[in-house]
């Protein structure tokens, strides 16, 4: 009965943040362009989308660190209302098209994003234990990432035929996008408090924020955090590049076509394919995961990267990051090549993403929050990099970035997946128990 209860907490939190990301993840998807449109229709608004991106992950990164200190006195599922709430307001403060507020919005929903998903790791770890956290994860990734579906085609009706997003639309898609929100809350209300395996309540750390904010020093300076940052900083490079960059790259691409600026909404229609069809197949192969180890599911999608890379490298001009480009690429830019590069990111992100929330719940069961805070302080680090300078850099230079850090981080989480391997056998760990890395000073029930 309490696992039946556990696995309806998860599959309410996947039903919440598919509604609430359908919004940020579309909002995201298309800011570059609508933005170049507001600014077309008034030339005193300045805001960038890349710059508007890299401010929400810098202060995303930031407040990380904070994030389990608020979650141990507010428990997960307030910290992920809270959260979801500044979503909503960043989406709202487009009907206001103002330079400056766009970029405090930007801030507010950094603040939020660390809360909600600091929550959402924490929530997710105390609704799991060995055997069930990557199947959970899995169905978490998959059903989340199911929001890049309804949101992309939306704008992808939406946008047609258009090469100006003009205002009547534009306050469609924001009106829209708000209500799809405001749904993701309603779920998030319902979720029941966490249990752990013997039916007692869990969520909060008794011990304050102050000792939250020291388990998270204490973790961060770990062999094992340290070798799985370089993997967490290569997901936020191409998680920037994927949401912010490669879409809008497609919609810039004049030798699409005509009808060019649908294809963005398409384009995050197959890379949520691909996400969705990755984490359910490994939520489904959750147990053989335990078995066989997280390390082939990420070197499937290390190459599956690489190959998606190269044959963007091929499809698309050097200058499409910046805006509307004539400028031919190696090949004769394809609509449909572009579709299967955008599914191929997709899928060889679920396959990152599925197993790093499972070596986390694994391998550190008792420290949760400050676990996935320091995983998401890292991505956003490198997220708000990679926005920075996607302003300034060539497609050619970011796609040697993102294959240079493909190797380290795959070479790195392999590494730690195969020290919890040796270290399970040799403490003689029955097939789907975790060791815990996790050094005295940092180890604390959390409940």
């Amino acid at each position: 009965m309490i696992f039946d209860k556990r696995f309806l907490n998860v599959i309410l939190l996947g039903f919440g943040f598919m509604f609430v990301f359908t919004a940020f993840q579309t909002m995201g998807n298309i800011e570059k362009t609508v933005l170049d449109s507001i600014n077309r229709d008034d030339p005193s608004f300045t805001g960038d989308g890349y710059t508007s991106l890299a401010v929400i992950y810098a202060v995303f990164a930031v407040c990380n660190w904070v994030a389990p200190s608020i979650i141990s006195v507010s428990g997960p599922r307030v910290a992920m209302l809270i959260g979801a709430a500044t979503y909503m307001l960043f989406i709202a403060s487009f009907f206001i098209p103002k330079t400056w507020l766009l970029y405090v919005a930007s801030c507010v929903i950094g603040f939020g994003a660390a809360v909600i998903w600091t929550g959402q790791g924490n929530y997710l770890t105390l609704n799991s234990d060995s055997e069930t956290i990557s199947r959970n994860s899995g169905i978490f990734w998959a059903m989340l990432q199911a929001s890049m579906f309804f949101g992309n085609l939306f704008v992808f009706f939406k946008f047609q035929g258009k090469t100006h997003i003009d205002h009547d639309t534009r306050l469609v898609v924001f009106i829209v996008l708000i209500a799809l929100a405001a749904v993701g809350v309603v779920f998030l209300l319902v979720l029941r408090p966490a249990q752990n395996a013997d039916g007692e309540l869990a969520g909060r750390d008794d011990q304050g924020p102050l000792h939250a904010l020291q388990r998270a020093l204490s973790l961060f300076t770990t062999k094992q955090m340290s070798l799985l940052g370089i993997t967490f900083l290569y997901t936020g490079i191409e998680l920037s590049f994927f949401s912010g960059v490669y879409s809008p790259s497609i919609g810039f691409t004049l030798q699409m076509g005509e009808n060019v600026k649908q294809l963005v909404g398409l384009s995050g229609i197959f890379i949520g394919m691909g996400e969705v069809i990755g984490g359910a197949l490994f939520g489904i192969l959750g147990q053989k995961t335990i078995r066989w180890g997280r390390d082939p599911i990420v070197m499937i999608g290390f190459v599956v990267h690489i190959v998606s890379f190269f044959l963007i490298f091929l499809n698309l001009p050097n200058t499409a990051p910046f805006g509307d480009t004539n400028m031919p690429a190696y090949i004769s830019s394809s609509q449909y090549l572009a579709m299967l590069c955008s599914f191929m990111l997709g899928f060889g992100d679920s396959c990152y993403n599925t197993q790093i929330y499972s070596i986390l719940g694994g391998l550190f069961p008792d420290d949760s929050a400050p676990a996935f805070a320091l995983f998401k302080f890292t991505q956003s680090v490198a997220a708000a990099a990679s926005f920075f300078y996607s302003s300034h850099l060539g497609l050619h230079a970011q796609l040697g970035i993102l294959i240079a850090l493909a190797t380290l981080g795959t070479v790195s989480f392999c590494w730690v997946e195969w020290a919890a391997r040796a270290k399970r056998r040799a403490s003689g760990h029955t097939v789907g128990e975790e060791p815990s890395f996790v050094d005295s000073a940092s180890v604390t029930k959390e409940n």
